[in-house]
């Protein structure tokens, strides 16, 4: 594939899904945040996260991690469509109907009690969600894949509306409004991408079924640690400070994820251009150039968050209740870019097709960060949880840069990154410290920040101007 095509691919998947994502953010952010912040006081907030966060844990051992195999098989145009999804919805099957039986373990959870029953729905949902949407992600269509989204977001805050402000459901309506949304936009992909034509027991081959699960299961603990990466944190905060506090910590993490879903969004517009590039040479530039541009993205875009933390946090929080948790904000947001730089380095793992080695460094980012967390959280409470996580998503970074370069070596700008990484963390210290003068020294910091990565912003502006040219 010519340059110009690679580009253009990649600047089109990312426009289309950038623009699906930008439009279920700001409904999440405008509508649904400040309806949480409303309806459910900081403890129940904390709990209703942990309810969910522990489902998303759950989901992979259920799933057998089968739809990152979907992604990925269904992706290289070498193996037959059909026969990848019908082995996903049979693994997810199976896997589901195998929980069933650990229904009376699944109530004991502390976190879970009375909930039970809805969090087998919300996996349920939620697995068949993410099968049918990897599925149509990988037949390239981004536009059916963002126009689900926006419908999928559109339908949970309605629900929420319903459930919340309505009928004051609490807990359960936040749970069930996610549940229901998942379920109907897995009908909607079925129906619309016409996916019932592809799933036949016929095409169930054992080959590719093992080939698949090779992939996937070690997928399963590397999810699952990266889980207890992020949200381990949480349950720490809980148990060593209190319920509230972690309510607190919760929704600071939601600014930072603003940073997510712009690297989700670029992520997933790169996985669909990458995994089709079929020359090594190549995919080492395609990777260096890319990465240029998505360092400058990711180092701007935390700059900025670190720098509005309060002016967000007060628009956010209804309840005055929850403007504290600006605080954490700044080391969030350290924490978030450096996640957002081991999953880039991941997609070299996804390319290779080499999970267990993904896997490896996952499980050392997760010890460090568990130990982080037992140290750090009884001596600084929800401040130390922050900068664990920071810790130890900057010690996967350095063991993945290093690892990695034996596949795809890419080519990293050390001058450019050193500095943005420094000027950033001092931005994050002046933040949390309140350093006299602190706005006007962010304000600055962040214009420098700016100035540095403009240039490379702008030649991959002009990349891509080039590449619609020359399509």
């Amino acid at each position: 594939m010519g340059k110009v095509d690679r580009y253009k691919r990649l600047f089109s998947f990312t426009l289309i899904l950038g623009i699906g994502t930008v439009i279920s953010k700001l409904m999440t952010y405008v509508v649904l945040t400040p309806l949480y912040t409303k309806y459910l006081a900081p403890d129940e907030y904390g709990i209703v996260d942990l309810v969910v966060q522990t489902a998303n844990l759950l989901m992979p051992l259920v799933s057998l991690g089968i739809n990152q195999a979907v992604l990925r098989f269904g992706m290289d145009g070498e193996t037959d469509r059909g026969s990848v999804l019908t082995t996903g919805l049979a693994v997810n099957l199976l896997g589901f109907m195998a929980f069933l039986l650990f229904y009376p373990l699944v109530r004991m959870i502390p976190a879970f009690g009375e909930y039970a029953l809805l969090v087998y729905v919300f996996i349920f949902c939620s697995i068949t969600h993410y099968l049918f949407a990897y599925c149509v992600k990988s037949m390239h269509k981004a536009k059916l894949f963002t126009i689900c989204v926006i419908i999928g977001t559109a339908i949970t805050v309605l629900l929420d509306i319903l459930f919340l402000a309505v009928l004051d459901m609490g807990i359960v309506g936040y749970i069930l409004a996610i549940a229901l949304s998942d379920l109907t936009c897995s009908v909607i992909l079925i129906v619309t991408a016409k996916l019932y034509k592809l799933i036949r027991l016929d095409k169930l081959k054992k080959a590719i079924t093992q080939s698949m699960l090779r992939y996937s299961i070690p997928l399963i603990p590397n999810s699952a640690l990266w889980w207890i990466t992020d949200y381990s944190d949480r349950y720490m905060v809980t148990l060593f400070v209190s319920e509230a506090a972690n309510g607190l910590y919760s929704l600071a993490y939601r600014l930072p994820n603003m940073l997510i879903m712009v690297c989700g969004i670029f992520m997933d517009a790169w996985q669909m251009s990458v995994l089709t590039e079929k020359s090594r040479l190549e995919r080492q530039k395609f990777f260096t150039n890319v990465f240029s541009m998505y360092q400058s993205i990711i180092f701007v875009g935390a700059s900025g968050l670190i720098l509005c933390a309060k002016l967000i946090t007060r628009i956010m929080a209804q309840d005055p209740a929850y403007y504290p948790s600006w605080q954490y904000i700044p080391t969030l947001v350290i924490a978030t870019a450096l996640s957002c730089f081991v999953t880039f380095l991941g997609t070299i793992y996804i390319v290779e097709k080499k999970s267990k080695s993904s896997l490896v460094t996952t499980v050392i980012g997760t010890a460090f960060n568990l130990v982080g967390n037992l140290i750090l959280i009884p001596r600084m409470g929800a401040h130390g949880a922050a900068l664990s996580t920071a810790l130890s998503y900057g010690l996967v970074l350095l063991l993945r840069a290093f690892h990695t370069r034996k596949f795809i070596p890419i080519g990293w700008n050390m001058p450019r990154f050193s500095l943005n990484m420094s000027l950033t963390l001092i931005q994050c210290f002046i933040m949390v410290f309140e350093v006299p003068g602190w706005v006007y020294t962010e304000i600055v910091l962040f214009g420098v920040i700016l100035v540095t990565n403009f240039r490379p912003l702008l030649g991959s502006l002009r990349q891509v101007v080039q590449s619609r040219k020359g399509g």
